[in-house]
Parts: structure tokens; C-alpha cells; sequence
């Protein structure tokens, strides 16, 4: 009988692809189950929220349902991804205060120094922080609904009323940089019969 040669040991590290690092966080903001009656029945599946942003302005939330917690999970991730917003940020800040209420629930956001940090909770600070918002200041109102305040905080960050300065956004011309006219300068007014058909003006007799 030939001996059996040996294989070398593999680690289960090695078996495994190594992923691209991905340039967005992903969160989990809560995992339910829910039902639905059907004729033969109910149905039970799992429904996933997800919020994905870079920390760098730009963040969003999606929902997903499965029969299986990894596959919510991974439908609610495409969902946020195609679902993007673009946060204007300002020294790490918003640009200025604002309220806001979706549904059941009402927020109120104001700009902070830097050093304050996220004064919020739950989902606020969950958005906010991948949102790339460094300080803030918060007060939620109304229903404790998690997907209920994600929404109400995505749909307030896209009413700011900021612009980022970009190859999109050029910056605004200052008055400074105008070119001003001499006080010197005399406007007259010239009609039709003052110009000959050349384009020459006519001297005043």
C-alpha cells in the first residue's frame, strides 16, 4: 500500500477572499420581525435598517425584508447606497438650525461649536455621526420609532440651505475682485439718424 502524503495544514483565514476595504460605514439601526396574512396564513420574515455613509457628507437609509436576518440586512444595504444625500457641512457643523417633522416625529438640529461633539441619541446620532457631523446640538420630540427618526433626520439634512464650495461650486465672485468704473465716465444717448450706414457717428455741426 503507498503511503498517503500529507497535505499541509490550511487555516480557515486563508480559504476565505480577502474584501476591498470599503470607503462607507455601515450601521444596523434595529431588526424586526414582521407578519404578513396571507391565504395560507401568516408569513414571518425579518425587516432590516441600514444607515451607510463615509463620515464625509454624504449618508442615507434603506429598508430591507427577508426570511433570513442576513438577507434583510443586505437588501437594506443596497437600498442606502442608491438613497445617498449630500450633507453641506460647515467647520464640522450644519450650516444653521432647523426643525423638522415626518410622521410622528419632530426634531430640532442647532450648529455647535467645535468640541461639543454629537448631543444626540438613537437614530439622530447614528445618521448625524455617519453623516460626517462633528458637533451639534438636538431635542427629538414625539415617537421613540427608530426608522420613523432616521427618516425625519435624513429628510431635515436635505433642507439646508448650504452650498459647497467644489469643481461643481465654484466660489461666489466678491465685490472685491469687481472691476469698478472711473466717476470720469460720460453716458450719451445716440439715435438712429446719428449713425451713417458705415457705422460712423456723425459730428454735431
Amino acid at each position: 500500500m503507498t503511503a498517503k502524503t500529507a497535505r499541509p495544514d490550511r487555516k480557515k483565514g486563508d480559504r476565505r477572499r480577502q474584501k476591498a476595504p470599503s470607503e462607507f460605514e455601515e450601521t444596523t439601526l434595529t431588526i424586526d420581525r414582521v407578519t404578513r396574512v396571507v391565504a395560507g396564513g401568516r408569513r414571518m420574515r425579518f425587516r432590516a435598517v441600514v444607515v451607510v455613509g463615509d463620515k464625509k457628507g454624504r449618508v442615507g437609509i434603506g429598508t430591507g425584508k427577508s426570511g433570513e436576518v442576513q438577507g434583510a440586512v443586505q437588501k437594506a444595504t443596497a437600498v442606502a447606497k442608491k438613497n445617498m444625500i449630500r450633507v453641506p457641512l460647515v467647520d464640522g457643523t450644519i450650516p444653521h438650525e432647523i426643525d423638522h417633522k415626518f410622521k410622528a416625529s419632530r426634531i430640532r438640529l442647532l450648529p455647535a461649536r467645535v468640541g461639543t461633539g454629537i448631543i444626540a441619541g438613537g437614530a439622530l446620532r447614528t445618521v448625524l455621526e455617519h453623516a460626517g457631523v462633528q458637533n451639534v446640538l438636538s431635542k427629538r420630540y414625539g415617537t421613540n420609532n427608530k426608522l420613523v427618526n432616521a427618516q425625519c433626520v435624513i429628510e431635515a439634512l436635505q433642507l439646508f440651505r448650504g452650498v459647497e464650495v467644489g469643481p461643481l461650486n465654484p466660489e461666489p465672485i466678491k465685490k472685491e475682485d469687481e472691476e469698478e468704473l472711473p466717476e470720469n465716465i460720460k453716458i450719451t444717448e445716440v439715435s438712429k439718424k446719428s449713425v451713417d450706414r458705415e457705422g460712423n457717428l456723425n459730428k454735431k455741426k
